[in-house]
């Protein structure tokens, strides 16, 4: 079959969806995806094919122009979305959806697809959808606090799109793909078809560090090495006026003696992060599973691809959010006993705060113990290959 992934246009929306389409694809069907531009590097990395509709969207900019100068996400905006903004949230996407809906309409009636697949936040897919006859499954990122509220808005302000098309209103998804565990997911929310979730962190050449770890792992126990720490704060978060928190975060390791960090920070950045105290190494961005393979413990922003994969590898995490789904995604893992959060600017500005939650994650085995269990959770999940065989099932026999 055919099938056509619909993303919005922001790349980590893509990676999640990026396991489903390498399983897609080994089963012999035909994928494509198509977005903006912006995710085309997203796609390319992972060896898909992609169709690019319409112009630039430009996130990280647009975000940045919103900002005052110096200030971040979150001392600006503090926690977002409310259910009051989520009616604005989903009132901005129709807008942004009436500029690019003819091209998706366009491209598929070419492609001709038999499902299509798109993220949560893509309205336009189901309206491709509905106005094709064909049938769209969601697939959700991890913690998912916006897909449900965020739908019942749309419904009004998509309603004039989905009338052109002929559509009643905004068409309903015939299945949501969910790759987060029961336990770590949202109370309440809609229970979705499972998927596990799988590394896609874009391709990486194995850094000879690593390597060289790999193989010392191999002849001396890892128990005998230093405690070690990966902090990896996403795409955006150093671009979006985010380097005094990193400057912070990597300075608590001062108070952290016989604790090793390992960064993922961009060579653009690292001159403007000052001095550094001993035990800390930046490291070119890399797909995190790499890393995690010799960590401890995981310090992030909450954003939900690095969450899900620092849950599958069974580690206990320090979630700094910033904005949207971030703050579920902390919450979530505090609630499980897989890690601790600090929700505020305060908090999050102050090295002694990071350093004592550091520390309590290392030294107490409770953290370690639920974390473990998460990682067992996501690992009895069915694989993608075993999702695609649900998929051509409702593919061919439509409910």
């Amino acid at each position: 079959m055919r099938v056509l992934f619909v993303i919005t246009p922001v790349a980590g929306h893509l990676s999640p969806l990026t396991p489903l389409a390498w399983a897609l694809r080994d089963a012999g069907h035909e994928v494509l995806v198509a977005g903006q531009p912006d995710i085309v590097p997203t796609a390319r990395a992972a060896g898909l094919h992609a169709a690019t509709v319409g112009e630039p969207f430009r996130m990280d900019q647009m975000l940045l122009g919103r900002l005052p100068a110096g200030q971040r996400l979150l001392q600006s905006w503090g926690r977002f979305p409310d259910l009051a903004q989520a009616a604005d949230f989903a009132r901005s996407w129709a807008d942004h959806n009436r500029t690019v809906l003819p091209g998706y309409l366009e491209l598929a009636r070419a492609f001709g697809p038999d499902l299509l697949v798109g993220d949560i936040l893509e309205f336009s897919a189901l309206i491709v959808g509905g106005a094709l006859g064909v049938p769209v499954v969601q697939h959700r990122w991890g913690v998912d606090p916006l897909s449900e509220p965020t739908r019942i808005q749309a419904r009004e302000a998509h309603a004039d799109l989905c009338a052109a098309q002929g559509l009643p209103g905004l068409p309903d998804p015939v299945a949501v793909l969910d790759p987060c565990p029961p336990s770590l997911q949202l109370p309440g929310v809609a229970i979705g078809m499972p998927i596990r979730h799988v590394h896609a962190h874009g391709n990486g050449t194995l850094p000879d560090w690593i390597r060289n770890e790999w193989a010392a792992e191999a002849s001396e126990p890892r128990p005998h090495w230093p405690r070690r720490v990966i902090v990896s704060l996403g795409r955006s978060t150093l671009a979006l006026n985010g380097v005094p928190l990193v400057r912070g975060i990597l300075r608590a390791f001062a108070d952290l003696p016989g604790v090793e960090a390992v960064a993922t920070v961009e060579a653009e950045y690292r001159t403007e992060l000052g001095a550094l105290p001993a035990g800390v190494r930046l490291v070119d961005p890399a797909p995190l599973h790499m890393l995690f393979r010799t960590a401890d413990v995981v310090v992030h922003h909450g954003g939900a691809g690095t969450t899900m994969s620092a849950s599958y590898a069974g580690l206990p995490q320090l979630a700094l959010p910033q904005l949207a789904d971030m703050f579920a995604c902390a919450e979530q893992l505090v609630r499980t006993g897989a890690g601790l959060a600090l929700e505020t600017a305060a908090e999050q500005d102050d090295p002694a705060r990071i350093s004592a939650a550091l520390a309590e994650l290392l030294a107490e085995p409770r953290y370690t113990k639920a974390a473990s269990s998460l990682g067992r959770e996501m690992a009895a999940m069915p694989a993608p290959s075993r999702v695609v065989a649900d998929l051509e099932r409702l593919v061919r026999h439509p409910a």
